[in-house]
């Protein structure tokens, strides 16, 4: 087994420095190869690679990709599997390498820039750039997006041998059964004959399709009863990230294609979204227009698009809910404040594109001439295909969001967060978390969702204001709950989530990855 030793600076998807990635086959007509493999099955060539001074052997390598891949083309996506013959071989633990040739994206970034923001709110691919070599030619600059497979799985839920599904379009040659749904794809449209989801999602895991359609079943119903089967919170979060991002190459999209559903330790299917590189407004369909998208269109793109459309369930059903439509909103404002309102995806994907700005000049395989690249931010390239520039898109699609009535209604505010210590020299032990806050602007729910373990689901506490509940006087805007710990636990995660009538606020605004803790040691010292 050969296996790079990990250090911070060489993180093989750190972002902040180009990786070198080198392949070598003993075959001088390697393209051939490929190219055939590629349409006749899923075969690999055995090659070898190295990754900066780290050396593998006996390597799986073929071309990648399906409307990206170009029969005898100098610039195809890779698929790398490191432990093809070896089945331990592995670099920083990774054993699988994707290559993207980021089609139809100038720019560069698309990839690389949405992965970075998706991962704040969502499970999610790393994704940097390489520098990659063949047989000693420079084959250009590529994006380096992390492998969902069962080493992502196991980083991000602790597990991998529970229901996976990826969600995609079908291929152009499969044919649609009689007596199914039409152009379904990865919508999660409930069918009665189980045979009809086979051409519209492929199973990764080894079974898992009664799971499935249990999912499906259940979009029909009780929209309550849902976050027993899926994580709608994370669901809300993928939608507001295609939303604002204009990622229509997603579930938001006509084909409903490019997430996937793992299932996790408590039984909720979790999406996982990919394939960044058409982002930003690169790909512009959402079926029922019959045509692509104009950019002032995709600028002021429906932050409640599919809201009324029963046949794209995960957003309509989640959206008719009063209460999760708060929580989507909420979201969306989360997105624009942490990268858009004061211009922070912009500074970010110049960074990117200055990182590699000298090997884009030098890579005689790229799709677009140089100039495109380097006003890629601010212009639309392309006659037919009309990408826009990020800024170009990005700075009025801000501005209009802003302006939608119910993105800038007022929410909740909810102030300091203090949980009740034992008083100076008492002898009172303290064994419980009392928990007050002050909460502004009309505020009719405060809720604090408590864990007392990480791999636990978060339960659901409602603070009050009555007076009566460790919050002081009643209607002073404090609320406050008590909340026992459970068995021998002796510390808690926990956040915050106030509504009013128009909207709802979360404290911390990160609760997925960085919610408030408190332990009784603290509060006793």
């Amino acid at each position: 087994m050969l296996s790079a030793q990990k250090t911070a600076w060489e993180d093989f998807y750190n972002t902040d420095r180009i990786q070198e990635v080198r392949i070598k086959f003993k075959q001088k007509n390697w393209k051939d190869i490929l190219d055939s493999l590629k349409l006749n099955g899923d075969e690999m060539l055995i090659g070898s690679i190295s990754i900066g001074v780290n050396n593998f052997k006996n390597v799986g390598i073929r071309y990648r990709g399906s409307k990206s891949f170009k029969y005898g083309g100098d610039r195809n996506s890779f698929q790398i599997k490191l432990n093809q013959i070896d089945k331990e071989q592995n670099h920083q633990g990774y054993k699988k390498i994707m290559l993207s040739n980021a089609l139809r994206d100038p720019s560069m970034v698309r990839e690389v820039l949405g992965f970075e923001i998706a991962r704040k709110y969502m499970k999610a691919p790393k994704a940097n750039y390489v520098r990659l070599y063949v047989n000693g030619e420079f084959r250009g600059v590529f994006v380096n997006i992390e492998y969902v497979d069962d080493t992502f799985l196991e980083k991000n839920f602790q597990s991998s041998e529970n229901t996976f599904f990826k969600c995609s379009r079908p291929d152009d040659d499969v044919k649609e059964e009689e007596g199914c749904k039409k152009k379904v794809s990865g919508t999660l449209v409930y069918e009665d004959d189980a045979s009809c989801y086979m051409n519209n999602y492929e199973i990764k895991s080894e079974d898992g399709w009664d799971d499935l359609i249990g999912l499906t079943k259940a979009l029909q119903g009780d929209v309550r009863k849902l976050e027993t089967v899926l994580d709608v919170d994370q669901v809300l979060w993928m939608h507001a990230f295609n939303n604002v991002l204009v990622n229509l190459n997603s579930y938001a999209g006509d084909y409903s294609e490019n997430y996937y559903l793992y299932q996790d330790a408590h039984g909720r299917f979790v999406p996982i979204v990919r394939d960044m590189n058409l982002c930003f407004g690169s790909y512009k369909n959402i079926k029922f227009k019959g045509s692509s998208l104009s950019l002032e269109e995709l600028q002021e793109l429906d932050p409640f698009l599919h809201s009324d459309n029963d046949s794209k369930p995960l957003i309509s059903k989640l959206l008719k809910d009063p209460y999760y439509r708060k929580i989507y909103v909420s979201h969306v404002k989360t997105i624009l404040q942490d990268n858009f309102l004061e211009g922070q995806y912009e500074k970010r994907a110049k960074e990117l594109q200055k990182l590699i700005t000298a090997d884009m000049f030098r890579d005689k395989f790229k799709y677009y001439k140089h100039e495109q690249f380097l006003s890629s931010l601010t212009t639309t390239i392309g006659k037919r295909s009309k990408i826009p520039g990020l800024v170009e898109l990005m700075s009025k699609r801000v501005k209009f969001l802003k302006k939608h009535a119910e993105v800038r209604g007022f929410a909740p505010e909810i102030g300091d967060v203090t949980v009740l210590g034992r008083e100076k020299f008492s002898s009172n032990t303290v064994n419980s978390f009392i928990i007050n806050s002050n909460v502004e602007k009309h505020a009719k729910k405060v809720r604090v969702h408590y864990r007392f373990s990480s791999d636990e689901l978060y339960q659901v506490a409602y603070m009050k204001d009555d007076g009566n509940s460790n919050d002081g006087k009643a209607g002073d805007k404090v609320f406050g709950v008590e909340i026992k710990p459970e068995g021998k636990a002796r510390s808690m995660e926990y956040y915050l989530v106030a509504e009013n009538a128009v909207g709802v606020s979360s404290h911390p605004s990160h609760y997925m990855s960085e919610p408030l803790t408190i332990s009784l040691d603290e509060l006793n010292k």
